[in-house]
């Protein structure tokens, strides 16, 4: 399909979960794509020893066979955005992108709080990445649009009565003479991991640069995930994106998904009342196109758009999943340091108004990733599935052993 406006458009983190569906996507729209990715995940696949459910092919066959079904070829630069910033700004200046697309952070919060180590890490890594890119934009001299997948975590998981709003928040202050002025701010952070915290500091970065160098900036602070593959992964089986079921990197529902179909107790933490923003991975890719498709102007702040679709208890899903595939519903202690029971209702109209028809929770979608997972079975370590990283030194998490519910 050509849009008639092609873009040249690079890609961090394009062999990630949502990079990977989102680097097809774009080239099949007639974008002109180029992936920047250290392979980083793979990496940390082989650290704990838990490979995604669904096979995935070596970088050079999944971009040799997207070439074979679609016609369009990928590029790709094996890169650590995070200590290589010369080789980056080199392929800046030789690739001269209109878009560059940042998904190249680590993205897990369990994983982020696993050591003192992995918290070294990912602040390293994310918070240099970050950084890199928006200094490269600069020294480069280009008029690029960076895109950046954020997550909805930089709010906390709770409201003061309101609808959480997209990124700014109408405040009223008091100055010394009584005067009562109107002012914008960024919405207060309260991230609940250091994977999270990384993400708030990001915001402070994009903020100084677009400030400062007028750079142009979309951050779309997205919800969980789920789903597995999009139109263009599900051409070939040597395309299919991941499935992470771990502890450390399977979200929420594609876990519940998972445990259901191998016949693994599925694992509410704590009350299971938290309430979680959520999205499908085609409704990630779209909005990632919409992003593009509608960029903010040399002058104008960091356009902040909420991509979410819904919210949901985390209990009610597992009660939904159970209904579904009849599995049973084990609840264990909650790893995280957070409160038992939240409210959640975030504003998200930006996306709509841009043409998002979302995709919401359905019943076929649900039996899609099922069979999915039923497929792929074979493949689990029911060793992985428990979520072992605990938040305090004083944290033990429940384990279900064997299928015996606690």
């Amino acid at each position: 399909m050509d849009t008639g406006l092609n873009k040249k458009i690079v890609i961090l983190g394009g062999d990630g979960f949502c990079g990977w569906p989102t680097s097809l996507h774009l080239s099949n729209l007639g974008h002109e794509v180029v992936i920047i990715d250290n392979l980083s995940r793979r990496n940390i696949d082989n650290e704990l020893e838990a490979e995604s459910l669904t096979p995935i092919q070596p970088m050079g066959t999944r971009l040799k066979v997207w070439e074979e079904v679609s016609g369009n070829k990928i590029g790709f630069y094996n890169i650590d955005i995070a200590n290589d910033y010369s080789e980056l700004l080199k392929v800046m200046n030789d690739e001269k992108p209109d878009v560059i697309v940042h998904f190249a952070e680590q993205r897990s919060a369990p994983y982020s709080m696993k050591s003192p180590k992995h918290k070294c890490y990912t602040v390293n890594n994310n918070l240099n990445t970050t950084h890199n890119v928006l200094c490269a934009i600069v020294e480069s001299g280009l008029d690029i649009h960076l895109v950046h997948l954020g997550t909805m975590g930089v709010y906390g998981y709770g409201t003061a009565g309101m609808k959480i709003p997209e990124g700014y928040l109408d405040i009223e202050v008091k100055s010394e003479t009584g005067e009562r002025l109107n002012q914008q701010i960024l919405y207060p952070t309260n991230p609940g991991s250091i994977y999270h915290m990384t993400k708030t500091q990001d915001q402070l970065l994009f903020h100084f640069y677009n400030k400062n160098d007028n750079i142009r900036i979309t951050d779309l602070h997205q919800g969980i995930v789920w789903g597995t593959n999009t139109k263009e992964t599900s051409l070939d089986e040597r395309l299919i994106n991941r499935f992470d079921y771990d502890g450390d990197y399977g979200t929420v529902l594609n876990r519940f998904l998972m445990q259901a179909a191998v016949g693994y107790p599925i694992t509410v933490h704590g009350t299971g009342g938290q309430t979680r923003a959520f999205i499908h991975i085609q409704d990630t890719v779209r909005c990632i196109q919409l992003a593009i498709e509608n960029p903010p102007a040399r002058e104008e702040r960091v356009m902040i758009f909420n991509q979410m679709t819904e919210t949901h208890r985390v209990n009610d899903l597992a009660k939904l999943v159970s209904k579904i595939t009849g599995g049973e519903i084990a609840y264990v202690s909650n790893p995280r340091k957070e409160a038992a029971e939240n409210e959640l209702h975030v504003e998200n109209s930006l996306f709509l108004s841009k043409g998002l028809e979302p995709i919401t929770l359905n019943t076929g979608l649900l039996q899609e990733v099922t069979k999915v997972a039923e497929k792929y079975a074979y493949r689990a370590d029911y060793s992985k599935i428990p979520a072992k990283s605990t938040w305090t030194k004083q944290q033990q998490p429940g384990i279900p052993e064997s299928g015996v519910l606690n």
